[in-house]
């Protein structure tokens, strides 16, 4: 597979720092994220815990992890916080060779671990979650299908808002397809491009109202 800019700069990073050994083995667990997540987040915890990325010269964790290891922000809080999460409340996972026994994605244990501390999620829901994460390794699109809603409601006007967005981005989309495509017949694609400016001349009045 063809190395990525990202993919070369990590491989010429780890060379670089060999005198350091902790930086240098970071910046390996990176290059290896996407087959051992629990060894980079391991690794990114010590480095958070010990300040060491200010003897790396950065003024902070965020700028470290963003501009060495080309980690976004929101990736490295869920992967110390799954990390953490699991050292504390399934610490048998963190034996799993991911080989004989898998390793749950860093993003399932992040949506158990806020289901989990979210106060008014039903008892059942998250034990049920806790088990098809931990124990069968499901996804986080199949946990969050079933229980996103179940365990983060969102009140009525909310879910109007997100619905209303939705529509207007398909039918914004869908209308520029028409435009440009041979597919349908002309005469087709303009009834509906009528209707789909009516839909979306309602959904706008929808939003100022809102």
């Amino acid at each position: 597979m063809r190395k990525t800019k990202v993919d070369e700069e990590l491989e010429a990073n780890e060379l670089a720092f060999e005198n350091d050994p902790q930086r240098a083995e970071l910046v390996r667990r990176t290059r290896n994220f996407k087959s051992s997540w629990i060894e980079l987040a391991e690794g990114l915890t010590e480095a958070q815990r010990s300040n060491a990325w200010r003897e790396w010269g950065y003024e902070s964790f965020d700028e470290y992890t963003r501009r060495e290891l080309h980690l976004r922000p929101e990736t490295v809080q869920k992967l110390v916080g799954s990390f953490s999460f699991l050292r504390k409340r399934a610490p048998e996972v963190l034996s799993r060779d991911g080989v004989r026994t898998q390793i749950p994605s860093y993003q399932a244990i992040d949506f158990l671990r806020r289901a989990e501390s979210e106060e008014r999620a039903p008892t059942e829901a998250v034990d049920e979650i806790r088990r098809k994460v931990l124990d069968e390794g499901q996804s986080l699109p199949a946990i969050a299908k079933k229980f996103q809603e179940v365990v983060f409601p969102i009140d009525a006007s909310a879910k109007r808002q997100r619905d209303v967005a939705g529509l207007k981005n398909v039918a914004t989309r869908l209308k520029e397809l028409l435009a440009e495509t041979r597919a349908v017949p002309r005469r087709m694609a303009d009834d509906v491009t009528e209707s789909l400016e009516r839909l979306l001349s309602q959904l706008g009045a929808e939003e100022e109202a809102a």
